[in-house]
């Protein structure tokens, strides 16, 4: 951080690098603070650096003028020494701000600094890992800072969860999720956030489809799972979940508990599995590696009874988004690769195509 604000105060930054960096000043106003102490401490090394060469020039000037007998040696103090008693305390006070302002910084550094339990060190460990690795990607190094590190910046108003639906960055989530934000991003399960923009949503389906637009982003060879207009599930067919209750991805299994939901309602099934805000717009996965539902509500009135918006409403809500984009085509996974394999080995071929959905 410290080497990217003395980057930034030098001009060495490119114009890209100074406008994200500006940004991440206006959005975290402890980073803002740091700019602004780094540049007072700089300033005030400058000031004493020049008290310093002004005393030695004196002095030369001194030694010159007592070499070519125009001045008399001086048997009390000389001027020099009056000049240095005079503005002794002038140095000495700015010696002791620039003393104060390094401590201050690095008790901000410290402050920032995530705390010493064994969860916030992992955590430290993964995003020192991201800036070494990417050290000359500026961009990157902002990104991680802004999202990896504990500083306070804009908070999400609203959260859930979404999954990849085409390889190209289009993802699918309910549309309770996102309806009244004003920007949405998505975080992946290694915690780098990415831009999104909404292209698709329907209050009666409960379904929003969404786009990642950010450079970070790196389109996928292919997605792991299935999602088939056809796709469903038998009763007490064992299913898995993955979503973002908490601010890590996690897993939810149970079963198929019935062929509709609330009351009969037609466009869900009910599945009896743990969810909790935020889950909202996650998977449902079955045992086949086939997308079956997209989580979306539970009964408060009953424990473990959850609803799932079934997978063909997807189908459904992309014809409707055909009707005003006439030109977008997206391609959703016809065939599972996670077929037969055990579950673990699932999960992980299958978190790196689920999202944390926030909107601001």
């Amino acid at each position: 951080m410290l080497e990217m604000i003395e980057r930034y105060l030098q001009g060495e930054m490119t114009e890209e690098e100074k406008i994200l960096f500006k940004e991440l000043r206006r959005t975290n106003p402890d980073v803002d603070q740091k700019v602004v102490e780094q540049h007072f401490f700089i300033n005030q090394m400058e000031r004493f650096n020049e008290d310093k060469k002004f005393r030695a020039s004196l002095n030369e000037v001194h030694e010159q003028l007592l070499a070519e007998g125009n001045i008399k040696p001086y048997s009390g103090k000389s001027k020099v020494v009056q000049l240095w008693n005079r503005s002794k305390r002038t140095i000495a006070v700015a010696a002791s701000i620039a003393g104060v302002t390094a401590l201050v910084i690095s008790a901000v550094v410290s402050s920032l600094a995530p705390k010493t339990d064994k969860a916030q060190i992992e955590n430290l460990g993964r995003k020192i890992d991201i800036l070494e690795k990417n050290q000359n990607h500026t961009r990157r190094e902002l990104s991680d800072v802004k999202n990896k590190i504990e500083i306070p910046g804009e908070p999400a108003k609203f959260g859930g969860t979404g999954f990849l639906i085409d390889t190209r960055g289009y993802l699918v989530t309910n549309a309770h999720v996102i309806n009244k934000a004003e920007r949405v991003s998505v975080q992946s399960q290694s915690g780098v956030e990415l831009s999104a923009r909404k292209v698709f949503s329907d209050d009666s389906l409960d379904i929003a489809i969404l786009k990642i637009d950010d450079n970070l982003f790196k389109p996928l060879s292919a997605l792991p799972y299935a999602i088939t207009k056809n796709a469903s599930g038998d009763l007490a067919e064992p299913i898995f979940t993955l979503g973002y209750p908490k601010d890590e991805i996690v897993y939810g299994e149970g079963y198929l508990s019935a062929k509709t939901g609330y009351k009969g309602d037609s466009l869900t099934c009910q599945i009896s599995v743990s969810a909790n805000p935020g889950n909202s717009g996650g998977p449902v996965i079955n045992k086949n590696g086939e997308v079956i539902g997209v989580l979306s509500t539970r009964q408060t009135t009953a424990e473990g009874v959850v609803f799932a918006i079934k997978a063909k409403n997807i189908f459904k809500a992309l014809d409707d988004l055909k009707k005003d984009s006439n030109n977008l085509h997206i391609k959703l996974p016809a065939t599972s690769s996670v077929k037969n394999i055990d579950r673990p080995q699932q999960v992980k071929k299958i978190q790196d195509c689920v999202f944390m959905v926030k909107g601001y």
